[in-house]
């Protein structure tokens, strides 16, 4: 096994260890003193270089593990390589669209697509790049034009920093049914009825979507400040949208009267 730096969290505190590293394994030292085979890995994401990882024996238990890039991309295509997934050998073209534009120097790359509880894997000898499956969109059978040829893809939408960024998957059109069929299956738990709103407040999420603010979606459906504020709470209540930002309305105290009684008078006099 080869020793990497990193730290482990073990009792809420970040610990300053030496992981051991090996083909099929990686041992976590004390406090923790662990090994965990990568065939027992049912998950695994990744938040601001610390990896998390599931391990799925007898009981489920996550470890943390916070490290330099360097040393996670090494642990991850290890653990992505043999741990309990969905696993399909395909090119794919991660990320290829954002915001609606396509992506400058976007290629498509020969790797795996591995799907695991939390996230959506990309991985080929130079990239791993995860979508949440909690951020998954979209995910459709389409055509892409490949080498000038309509071909059959995958395309899975998902939001990033609030835009939209697509990838594709491209493999035979026999696995790829099955991939797409395995993928909604996945984030169905992300699926509605199409019942819960009705045509103005699907109005207003069309209007939230194409980037409008609250007082020119009241302008556009001529809509009063109360009943957007309902159409709001209903939208939040079904989890499609998410506060960024409160706006509040207020009125003057005595005080702020008195203020601007005696402001008014300066500047008359």
């Amino acid at each position: 096994m080869k020793e990497v730096p990193a730290k482990i969290e073990h009792n809420n505190t970040w610990v300053v260890v030496k992981i051991g590293v090996g083909e099929d394994r990686i041992a976590l030292p004390e406090p923790v003193n662990k090994e965990i085979l990568f065939k027992t890995v049912s998950d695994v994401a990744e938040r601001k270089n610390v990896l998390i990882i599931t391990v799925k024996t007898d009981t489920e238990v996550v470890y943390k593990i916070l490290s330099v890039e360097k040393v996670l991309a090494v642990i991850k295509k290890l653990i992505l390589g043999s741990c309990n997934a969905y696993r399909l050998m395909a090119y794919f073209m991660s990320p290829a669209i954002k915001g609606g534009v396509m992506i400058k120097d976007a290629q498509w790359e020969k790797g795996s697509v591995v799907v695991v509880h939390s996230g959506i894997w990309f991985v080929s000898a130079t990239k791993q790049i995860c979508v949440p499956v909690m951020e998954v969109a979209a995910i459709e059978l389409t055509k892409r034009e490949v080498q000038n040829k309509p071909t059959d893809v995958v395309r899975i939408n998902h939001l990033e920093s609030g835009e939209v960024v697509s990838s594709f998957v491209l493999c035979p059109l026999s696995t790829l049914q099955v991939l797409y069929n395995f993928l909604k299956e996945t984030t169905k738990g992300m699926d509605m009825k199409g019942t819960e709103l009705d045509g103005v407040d699907q109005q207003v999420a069309m209007l939230i979507y194409s980037g409008m603010d609250s007082h020119a979606i009241e302008n556009m459906l001529n809509l009063p400040h109360k009943q957007l504020d309902s159409i709001y709470d209903k939208i939040l209540n079904l989890g499609i949208a998410e506060v960024v930002t409160i706006r509040r309305e207020v009125q003057l105290t005595t005080k702020g009267v008195r203020y601007i009684s005696d402001a008014t008078k300066s500047q008359t006099n």
